[in-house]
């Protein structure tokens, strides 16, 4: 049996230093490795060209090494000097905005070329939507309670009471959060190092990641930009429960939010994955109410502490202009028609185009049946009718439904980030419809995706992208199909 040959660059586990050269979709920095036997590619996430970086090998093959980032060890000259706290979720924070959008821009638009081959990507592009805040523009943020903190004069693991983020690179280890990191409240962010003290100062044990156990797991806090008030959940274990008081914690966030507080939740999570939400185990209202309200595009939004909802409002509003700007483009083919919603989620592009369009009925089908539930209290909430609603799984809809069959002038997709299932998007071809928008925030999948429809028969019309999450490297596109 012949033996694999051993590839003349890197190793499993290998650490590389190594400078980043190149920009490639996603947010992968190119570094390059040369040695006597030629030129070796390494990716390595949340880098930027000008960098040196320390990396992992993680795997390769004989072109190229996916590496995980441990640490920037120089910063590019791009970079520009910012009053916020360095965090693993604000990677390009340094890196003015018009760099940050030009390098959205051209890796996606290459990625459509490459993958979808749509060889006048750039004739068909159409506009980039900025977002209208560039800093504290989340509405929800999960910070992670541990026993392991990092030392960063030492480098290295130490035994600390920490709430923050995991360290980038680990599973295991905590860093506090000091201070605002630009993108969450600033009020809430510049007071965590308060709620942290409270909690250390019960002598109750922050979750231990290694070992398994410990009673503070997670503190969650989702935000209301039209009342500007704050939803908490603590998750802790039910373990040393009875030693914690849930009625004075609450009166404690008071006493920091003051009215901002719209209410305080309790989760129970003894699972060992490292999941915030426990499949099992319960969620319980200690103060105040349970959901807060937000507005789009001046329709309200009741959100709950599980419902999905876009994590940026404002400029959530621009992608879903941009979607009823596509969907109505022809506006005359779509009154009196059948619109279909298709991973509709809680409703919010359905109701949208029903209050816009004519005597048109909107169905919405997601899987999620909670989302579903909340789907159907907004739009009683905004008064929406012609809107139809279905729990159930998109291929398996399609086919219970073959009345639809030629009625649909009109698809609204907005698939998660896998993408459509290859099965699911020959049944929504087969529905015949003339014209789909399509949402994503996988722009990969959405260009294979592309590929797929153009050999059906439609043709990519136009396209934009819309930046939902400064200083990150996600980008979402909305993309028009017509027969």
């Amino acid at each position: 049996m012949a033996r694999r040959e051993r590839n003349k660059f890197v190793k499993r586990g290998q650490i590389l230093e190594i400078e980043i050269e190149d920009y490639a979709f996603g947010g992968k920095g190119i570094g390059r490795i040369r040695n006597e036997h030629g030129e070796f590619v390494v990716f390595i996430p949340n880098t930027l060209p000008g960098q040196l970086v320390k990396a992992q090998v993680k795997k390769f093959s004989k072109k190229y090494a996916e590496c995980k980032l441990f640490e920037v060890l120089k910063t590019s000259e791009d970079e520009v000097d910012v009053p916020y706290q360095e965090i693993p979720g604000a990677p390009y924070i340094k890196l003015p905005i018009e760099k940050q959008h030009n390098y959205k821009k051209e890796s996606t638009l290459q990625l459509f070329k490459r993958i979808g081959k749509v060889d006048n990507i750039y004739d068909l592009f159409d506009e980039f939507v900025t977002s209208p805040n560039l800093f504290h523009y989340r509405n929800k943020m999960e910070y992670g309670f541990s026993a392991i903190g990092y030392n960063r004069e030492l480098k290295e693991d130490v035994d600390e009471f920490t709430l923050g983020f995991k360290k980038r690179g680990t599973w295991w280890c905590g860093e506090n959060l000091d201070k605002d990191s630009g993108l969450f409240d600033k009020e809430v962010e510049d007071k965590i190092n308060l709620i942290k003290k409270y909690c250390e100062n019960t002598g109750l044990s922050p979750w231990h990641a290694p070992q398994k156990k410990g009673f503070f797991r997670y503190f969650i806090i989702r935000k209301s930009y039209k009342t500007n008030q704050l939803l908490f959940n603590l998750v802790t274990t039910s373990y040393d429960l009875p030693k914690f008081d849930l009625q004075e914690f609450s009166k404690f966030l008071i006493e920091l939010f003051d009215d901002r507080v719209a209410g305080f939740l309790h989760t129970i999570n003894d699972e060992i994955g490292d999941r915030t939400l426990a499949t099992t185990g319960s969620i319980n209202l200690i103060y105040g109410e349970d959901k807060i309200v937000e507005e789009l595009l001046g329709l309200n939004f009741e959100i709950s502490m599980k419902s999905f909802f876009q994590t940026n409002p404002k400029s959530a509003e621009k992608l879903y202009s941009k979607v009823v700007e596509y969907a109505l483009e022809n506006k005359e083919a779509i009154d009196n028609t059948i619109v279909m919603d298709l991973f509709c989620g809680t409703g919010t592009i359905g109701q949208i185009i029903a209050s816009k369009a004519t005597n048109t009925k909107i169905i919405g089908v997601d899987i999620v049946a909670s989302a579903i539930k909340d789907a159907k209290e907004n739009a009683k909430r905004n008064n929406i009718e012609g809107l139809e609603f279905f729990a159930s799984d998109v291929g398996k809809f399609l086919f219970e439904h073959p009345e639809y069959k030629n009625k649909i002038r009109t698809i609204i997709l907005d698939p998660a980030r896998s993408g459509i299932s290859p099965k699911t998007l020959r049944k929504i071809i087969r529905l015949n419809a003339d014209r789909m928008v399509y949402v994503s925030c996988n722009p990969a999948t959405q260009a294979r995706d592309t590929e797929q429809l153009i050999l059906a028969g439609y043709k990519l019309k136009k396209i934009s992208l819309v930046d939902q999450f400064p200083h990150t490297a996600h980008i979402e596109t909305v993309a028009l199909f017509e027969k």
